[in-house]
């Protein structure tokens, strides 16, 4: 019996539920000093002075830092036709956001480090601000005077409104994507110290162990073999946690400078600031479609607020534009982006990172249609469905959908959901005129992931004693890969999982790696894992077969997986600890190392439905249930499967009605604690119902698509349709998100005059 597919229970918890994880702020070392940084109060103003003499004569201060002190390049960035707009390490001249580091500390305690900061005294004088992306596109206050305007690029073109000729109806929408912040229960944390050999050993809780070391090689000017990155646990990441950060960068600087170990770990309201957020789009949308609702045209003209420092927050746009037309064939979409520069935090990747921006516009834009034309939004959307015997699917903006079954998602999501049990409630209480309205939102998505195709390391080596231990070059914060990777492994070998141990996050230890992100690592590192195990047991039988005087094609796994048998005599047979015994006589190894590549991105979709009651004399929105219907090709491990779309749907539930991270004219943080910051907890979602489907992809072995992101994207617009739809009897036709109460009870009031 197969192991991939069914329910195993995760090898990392019991670790983390017993003794508990290694986290970086449980790293010692003996005469270890600690960082502390000093950030911008204002969001944008010139520095005229930094003073820090009182702070350098406070006991227990080692080192205060400041931008001169640091003969550093800017850090890398992805717009090198814009020199101005690179980030520097710390502030020099100008500071353009509230959180920008611009002194370091550096001190025997943190206690101590935060009493330094309070003696820097940093003379500002204030500049214009803009926080706002659309005002930042009309460049009446620039940011940057070198380069004149906040506009970093712009992608895709739009033409004149001949586009949508043959419609019989055209709609127009206006959406905000709000600024979100991650908050992992982790914040940011690294330590750095000169072993013995004199490299530097840096430990960081980040998504991309390799891409550390290659930015601290590059901006410490180090040869790579003098740079050895280890991630231990990491409590959360979503994507915020594949971007470096110059605090971190710092640290290594401060490790070689002074020669002593360095720690920094930053409070939550410092990682509220500091770590990058995500989102932040504004979107003007036109529909054109026939009277029965089959679409003509599609236009999306976007506006992404890049933050202060644009790097791959400005790229992001370039996926929503990829998934703009979603799981339907429309046969015209045009799509344009402007990323602008505001006095905010950088924007970064967020779970999704541009895809749910997508599904949001086309979801809500459908709605809206399906409104105009008093049709039935599951219907629009059917009318319009991709067929599944027209894949492999060649999209309007450049993708290339590599299987579906778009329909049988839809239809199981209405068998689950019993759609028509619940429209008729809904008429029920309109017909009573109950001040609790029931709404049904629909949500189709389809989104890219492996979004730049590339390789991943994988290598599986036997052990002394029979065991297995695999190295990936993927980087778990959650996921699960040590089961996962042990699943796939033992799948081939029947060794047990408890005989198989995996090694990931060591930049010593694994020679190369891309690591984790945008839902990559199962096609990818799970692929390579499968690819070095067929490998390595294919080295394992030409042993055995010398071993038991047979031919390598005759050996097979054991029944019991305990070793290698000849096929149809069971009793002829040698156990993994003795082929590894006699490999090593023979002076071989058992072991393979491998680089997967897939040819292409695979495209997960899906189907969600939530229901909610609105209180419209309160304005309250409660949950009452979510379907999922999500396809990610074969399911390896259905028990993290379903960790990950839970996870992803009570994200994506709260940027619907919780969380928004907001300014004031002047740049001043207004959700910048966990106090204002409004997020989810189990108390306000209800037991998810997970519906799997699998239409396996040909592009990996597994047949696996990623699934990381899936529930974050069909989630936010499910729920933002269903109160929609319990607010459109009362002439309500949209209200931006997040749906707090206020908005919804402001909305019903504008309606009724």
């Amino acid at each position: 019996m197969s192991i991939l597919g069914n329910k195993v229970l995760r090898l990392e918890d019991p670790k983390l539920l017993s003794v508990g994880g290694e986290y970086v702020a449980d790293l010692k070392r003996e005469a270890m000093l600690y960082v502390s940084y000093v950030t911008s109060t204002v969001a944008h103003a010139k520095i005229l002075e930094i003073d820090v003499t009182e702070a350098r004569e406070i006991s227990g201060v080692v080192a205060v830092y400041t931008a001169d002190d640091v003969e550093l390049a800017p850090m890398a960035s992805m717009f090198r036709d814009k020199p101005a707009m690179n980030r520097p390490f710390l502030a020099k001249d100008r500071v353009r956001f509230v959180g920008e580091p611009v002194a370091m500390v550096v001190a025997t305690s943190y206690e101590v480090a935060a009493d330094a900061k309070e003696a820097i005294f940093i003379d500002y004088e204030p500049l214009p601000v803009v926080v706002d992306p659309e005002q930042a596109f009309s460049d009446e206050v620039v940011i940057y005077d070198e380069v004149g305007s906040n506009k970093v690029t712009t992608f895709g073109e739009i033409t004149d409104d001949s586009f949508f000729d043959g419609s019989d109806v055209i709609v127009t929408l206006k959406l905000r994507n709000q600024r979100l912040a991650p908050a992992p229960l982790e914040v940011r944390a690294a330590m750095a110290y000169v072993d013995q050999d004199g490299r530097l050993v840096f430990y960081a809780s980040t998504q991309t162990p390799h891409a550390v070391k290659a930015e601290l090689s590059r901006s410490l000017s180090l040869d790579a073999t003098q740079v050895h990155v280890i991630t231990p646990d990491v409590g959360g990441g979503f994507g915020a946690k594949a971007t470096q950060y110059p605090e971190e960068i710092l640290l290594g600087w401060a490790a070689l400078k002074l020669e002593k170990p360095v720690a920094w770990v930053e409070t939550r309201s410092e990682n509220m600031l500091g770590l990058g957020h995500g989102r932040a789009q504004v979107q003007t949308l036109t529909l054109g479609a026939k009277s029965d609702g089959t679409i003509v045209a599609y236009r999306a003209d976007v506006i992404q607020d890049s933050g202060a420092y644009p790097n791959v927050g400005a790229f992001l746009p370039m996926l929503t534009k990829t998934m703009a037309p979603g799981i339907y064939k429309i046969p015209k979409v045009e799509f344009r982006s402007t990323s602008v520069v505001t006095n905010t935090t950088p924007i970064v990747s967020y779970r999704g990172a541009g895809r749910p921006e997508a599904t949001e516009a086309i979801e809500r834009a459908l709605d809206v249609l399906a409104r105009r034309l008093n049709l039935d939004p599951v219907e629009v959307r059917k009318v319009n469905l991709i067929p599944a015997d027209e894949f492999p699917y060649n999209t309007p903006t450049g993708a290339t959908y590599d299987v579906g079954d778009y329909l049988g998602a839809v239809e199981k999501l209405m068998e689950r959901s019993d759609y028509e049990s619940l429209r008729r409630e809904q008429a029920e209480r309109i017909l009573h005129n109950a001040t609790k309205r029931l709404g049904i939102g629909v949500s189709t998505y389809v989104e890219i992931t492996n979004p730049f195709p590339s390789s991943e390391f994988g290598g599986v080596e036997l052990t002394e004693g029979g065991g297995l231990l695999i190295r990936s070059g993927t980087s778990p914060h959650g996921q699960g890969h040590r089961t996962a990777w042990s699943m796939v492994a033992s799948e081939i070998f029947g060794i047990p999982l408890e005989k198989i141990e995996v090694i990931t996050g060591d930049t010593d230890v694994v020679p190369h790696g891309v690591g984790t992100f945008g839902s990559r690592s199962l096609q990818l590192g799970g692929a390579a894992v499968h690819e070095a195990s067929v490998a390595a047991l294919s080295m394992a039988k030409e042993v055995a077969a010398e071993m038991l005087e047979a031919s390598p094609s005759d050996i097979v796994v054991s029944e019991d997986g305990s070793g290698l048998a000849v096929a149809g005599v069971p009793a002829s047979k040698v156990s993994y600890a003795q082929i590894y015994e006699k490999a090593s006589e023979l002076g071989r190894k058992v072991a393979f190392e491998t680089d997967f590549k897939a040819a292409n991105s695979t495209f997960p979709f899906g189907a969600h439905l939530a229901v909610v009651e609105v209180d419209i004399e309160t304005g309250k929105v409660k949950l009452l249930r979510f379907v999922a219907v999500d396809d990610a090709g074969k399911i390896v491990a259905p028990l993290l499967a379903e960790g990950q779309v839970h996870g992803g749907i009570a994200q994506g539930v709260a940027q619907a009605l919780f969380e928004e991270f907001s300014y004031d004219p002047d740049g001043n943080p207004q959700t910048g604690n966990l106090a204002d910051y409004t997020f989810i907890s189990a108390a306000e979602l209800p037991s998810f119902e997970v519906v799997h489907q699998e239409t396996p992809t040909y592009l990996n072995p597994l047949g696996a698509k990623g699934i990381g992101e899936s529930g974050t994207i069909g989630s936010t617009p499910a729920v933002h349709n269903a109160v929609l739809d319990a607010l459109a009897p009362l002439g309500v036709e949209h209200i931006d998100m997040p749906l707090t109460p206020m908005r919804i009870w402001r909305a019903i009031v504008d309606s009724q005059g």
